[in-house]
């Protein structure tokens, strides 16, 4: 019998691609191995990615994580890298922990991650130590972000905020326009590439074409989040098409 499992999200209100991009890679998987999954998520009010609204969404993420542990999910997934590096370094590790315990008062105990965490675990995964990074936010936040990724132990060499500060913007970006953006980066320097440091800023169509233009392996928050998720769940870390780190060889 196929095993079936409950793939819990907390996502901002106006995020549009963590629900478009982990189904599409979950559902890809579904063609090569036999696990099924399912997907829900609770909501946390956002429109504009400034600092005072990523504090206060993040305040409704103890809220969200009683809705998933009702429905009995077996992972959950908070999918905002920004409102969890914007309260202070290694702050997903207290995220975490303060969610994971309200599922358990629940009696719906599951594991907890972070979108900003499985971005941080998969650098280390792909034993990264240089980077670039490419991010939609204002410059002050993609700083901010650039500053907790490197308190975490990689050098960023460089990294390109596109400044986009209404967050339903930030999900329609082309992502046909991020390889032309990677290549007015250093990324001849790097180990890997962060092509997309945000849940909102689609990126999974072009992974395989970003790889192939630079030769170095892509990482996106997307993507380091369904790694995570499939570790959480003691699953083959593999997904066609969602560049180095699904390949199988991590």
């Amino acid at each position: 019998m196929n095993k079936s499992f409950r793939i819990g999200q907390i996502v901002p209100s106006s995020n549009t691609t963590m629900e478009t991009e982990i189904p599409a890679m979950l559902l890809a998987r579904q063609s090569i191995r036999p696990e099924r999954f399912t997907f829900h998520s609770s909501r946390m009010r956002m429109k504009k990615v400034v600092k005072e609204e990523l504090a206060a969404m993040d305040a409704e993420s103890d809220r969200c994580a009683l809705e998933l542990s009702d429905a009995r999910v077996d992972v959950l997934g908070y999918a905002c890298l920004v409102a969890i590096m914007a309260m202070g370094h290694g702050y997903h590790r207290v995220s975490q922990e303060r969610l994971q315990k309200r599922t358990a008062e629940n009696g719906g105990a599951a594991p907890v991650l972070t979108s900003a965490g499985a971005l941080v675990d998969a650098l280390k995964v792909i034993k990264a130590k240089r980077v670039v990074v490419v991010a939609p936010y204002m410059l002050p936040l993609t700083e901010l972000v650039v500053d907790y990724i490197r308190s975490e132990g990689f050098e960023v060499v460089d990294y390109k905020a596109l400044e986009i500060p209404d967050n339903l913007e930030v999900g329609r970006h082309d992502p046909r326009r991020l390889p032309a953006i990677v290549r007015t980066l250093p990324y001849q320097d790097v180990d890997a590439i962060v092509l997309s440091a945000c849940v909102q800023m689609p990126s999974l169509a072009v992974v395989p074409q970003v790889e192939a233009m630079t030769g170095k392996p892509v990482i996106t928050a997307a993507i380091a989040t369904t790694y995570a998720m499939l570790r959480e769940l003691d699953l083959e870390r593999i997904v066609p098409g969602a560049g180095a780190l699904l390949s199988g060889a991590y």
